[in-house]
Formats: C-alpha cells, structure tokens, sequence
C-alpha cells in the first residue's frame, strides 16, 4: 500500500535545532527570551512597518488588532465573506457587526467593487484577508478607506513572502496580522504577529497582549487584556523559519507551477490563477474548483482521494452560513453565490513545504484517474 501524503508538513531543517537548543541552554524558554524580540523585528523589517507585536496565533492577532482600533459596541467592520471564521469572531468579540461581501470568481478574494455599497454611518473599519495565494486588489480598498475615513486591518496570515506591486503583504492599513500555524511559510508551532506603524497602537497591542499590565504599578489594572505572549522556543523557531523565506517561497512558485502543468489538461476542474497584474500567485495551497459538469461535490472529491491515501482539506465555509452567527442575529438571509460555490466545490491538495516532486506526481495522476472517469 502506498504511503499516506498529508496535507501539510511543515519544513523544519534549518536552524531551528540550533536556536532551540540556545533557549535550553540559557533557560530563556518564556516570552522574556530574546529571539521573541529577534523575531518581532525581522518580521518588521521584512514586511516594511516599524513595530511587531508577537502573539500566541493568529486569531488573537486579530481581537487585539479590532480591540487596539477601538473598534467596538455597534460599530460595522467589512470583510469578506470567504473566510476563517476568525476573522468574524474578532469583530463579535468586541461587540461590532461583520457585514459580509462575495469574492471575486477568479482569485477568490474578496470582490473590492462590492465594498462601497456597504459602507454606512456605522462602518468603522475594512478588514481584507489575503486568500490561498494571491493578494487582495488593494489599491481601490485603500482608495476608499481614504474617502471614508475608515480603518483598515489586513489579515496577511496566509501572505508570508507575497506582495502586491511589488509592496509586501502586511504593509498596508492600520494594523496587519500574520499566523504562524504548521501549515504556513514561516510556522512556529501555534503564533502570530500584529504589525504596525503607529507607535500608539503598537503599545496598545503590546498592553493587550500582557493582561494590560502597567509600567509603574504591574498588578493593578484600568482595563482588561489577554495572556497572547509568544514564547522564546516559538520564537526561535520562527527566526530560522524567516531566514529562508525567500526559498519557501520560490519552492512554492515550483510546486504550483508543476501541479499546474500536470493537471492543465483535466477535464472539470477550475486551477489556482498563476497571476495577476498585480502579484504572482505563491500558491500557500493548491486549490481545485470542480466546475459544474462534475457530478459531485468536494466532499465526494476529497473522499475518492483518501482512498488513494491522499490528504486533502475543504475550502471556507461562508460567514453569512455560519451557524454561531445565525444564533447571533448576524449574517441572515445574505446571498453571496461565488463564495457559497467555493466553499461546496473548493478544496486544496497537499502543499506543505516538504511535499516532493514524486508526491506532486503521485497526487496529480489520483486527481487524473478520479476525473476522467467523472465526466
């Protein structure tokens, strides 16, 4: 029987041993380590803003960032409706309304011609999320929080090492956030990043993040925050993962370039966009659309695919058709067909970093066999 490829592995053969080992050795294994602030700058300065926040994942990247904003009791933030449910909880929390737009069919972000027309005297903020690979078409979101007066937050999590013109994902807005889950270009584990250029809301998130400690009187509090703190050993991991970025991410030009050239000529399935004229897609994941003439849906899909021990995972489940929400009040009775297409018909391959060129192969010619007896 031929061996399981999972959806993910994470690749971790560089230097991490070697800076795991140093916390060990020195003791320096809580968020008072010094990689913890190694990280926060080179991520910084890799991305272009002026401070970093290190946190224990990506979502509570995202409360903090919503929270740090003011953003609050019935204040409206947009997003997009193609998305980790995250991204809405951070709003829920601090007791702001989501309101949802569709995604754009070709690159799976969120459509930026349908944000105006949602914009109302309560909207406080747009938070764009970067999906899969390809980056958000900024320059019009900006536009627009320009002639409104609204923040932005960029969710950048799945961006590590992608830009948009040339200017790097995480760059942009307000406030930015990345996650550092297994299956992302830089992993620490479980972590995230909140990234800025506002000293004020830097010191704010930083607050937030240490139960809002003061400087002068540590135990006594004015306001509520979290426990977030990122640990020196999560730290260190993530400095050896940043240190070969760049390599990450040409293996996954490489790997969705081959992908690609192998299952161009399958019958039924809609590929990844390889570009824009504004970003070269990085390929976080592979994902396959099945077009209408496939009989079935990706649940199906991913099944006949396990049967060939072949990892897979679904795309987003729309916000506007989450339950949790609709107990809320929230999102109902909303309609938004190409996200609600995707998350029926959408799933990625596996694409971790340490997938090699013969499991590419070996995953394509299963995805061959499933489909040309399909249709």
């Amino acid at each position: 029987m031929t061996s399981f490829i999972p959806v993910n592995e994470p690749l971790l053969n560089g230097k991490e041993k070697q800076y795991l080992n140093e916390c060990i050795d020195t003791g320096w294994i809580s968020s008072e380590g010094s990689f913890v602030k190694q990280f926060e700058v080179a991520l910084a300065e890799r991305v272009g803003r002026k401070y970093g926040i290190a946190v224990c994942n990506g979502s509570m990247a995202l409360d903090a960032a919503v929270v740090a904003l003011g953003i609050g009791e019935g204040d409206e933030v947009i997003l997009p409706t193609f998305t980790i449910i995250s991204c809405a909880t951070a709003i829920v929390r601090a007791g702001a309304i989501p309101v949802v737009v569709d995604c754009h069919p070709d690159t799976w972000n969120m459509d930026v011609s349908q944000i105006e027309a949602k914009i109302t005297s309560k909207t406080k903020a747009i938070m764009v999320v970067h999906i899969y690979g390809l980056p958000v078409d900024m320059a019009p979101v900006l536009a627009l929080t320009q002639k409104y007066g609204l923040k932005l937050i960029e969710d950048a999590a799945e961006m590590h090492g992608q830009t948009y013109h040339g200017k790097p994902c995480g760059s942009f807005g307000d406030i930015s956030t990345f996650s550092f889950y297994p299956n992302k270009h830089i992993t620490t584990g479980e972590g995230g990043m909140i990234l800025t250029d506002d000293e004020n809301l830097a010191q704010r998130c930083s607050s937030l993040r240490n139960l809002c400690f003061q400087p002068q009187q540590r135990f006594i509090h004015e306001e509520l925050g979290w426990n977030l703190r990122m640990s020196n050993l999560q730290a260190a991991v993530g400095l050896a993962q940043l240190e070969r970025l760049d390599e990450f991410v040409a293996q996954k030009h490489s790997m969705g370039k081959l992908y690609t050239e192998l299952l161009a000529n399958v019958s039924g399935l809609e590929l990844p966009v390889p570009h824009t004229d504004y970003s070269e897609n990085i390929y976080w994941v592979y994902g396959l659309v099945l077009k209408e003439e496939i009989p079935f849906e990706a649940v199906e899909a991913m099944k006949r695919l396990r049967q060939h021990n072949i990892g897979t995972r679904p795309f987003f489940w729309c916000l506007h058709e989450q339950p949790v929400l609709h107990k809320r009040g929230l999102l109902q009775n909303e309609s938004c067909p190409v996200a609600e297409g995707l998350a029926r018909r959408g799933f990625y391959l596996p694409s971790g970093l340490k997938l090699t060129q013969e499991q590419i192969r070996r995953v394509a010619e299963a995805v061959k066999a499933i489909f040309t007896r399909a249709c």
